[in-house]
């Protein structure tokens, strides 16, 4: 895992990209085990991986929830591989 964290942009393109390339299943969008999906009027979006759900909401705010810190650093290897700045 690099030695740093993912900012509110890096985590929004990580979404643009699952949205676009991801297969999209029951409402969700999935690519390389991580899930995006968002509410009805998509202000509130989220990441799901394993035990790991990144809420991004409107205004700029995100929260990151998980219970094994090895799932957040799994997740950190899979999502790099996504963003502009990796």
């Amino acid at each position: 895992m690099k030695d740093r964290q993912l900012t509110l942009r890096e985590f929004l393109e990580i979404y643009d990209f699952i949205t676009k390339e991801g297969i999209k299943l029951d409402g969700m969008y999935e690519h390389s085990g991580i899930k995006a999906w968002h509410d009805f009027d998509g202000y509130t979006c989220w990441l799901g991986y394993k035990d790991l759900t990144i809420t991004l909401l409107f205004h700029g705010r995100f929260s990151i929830e998980y219970e094994h810190k090895d799932t957040l650093e799994s997740f950190h290897k899979i999502a790099n591989k996504f963003t502009v700045n990796n």
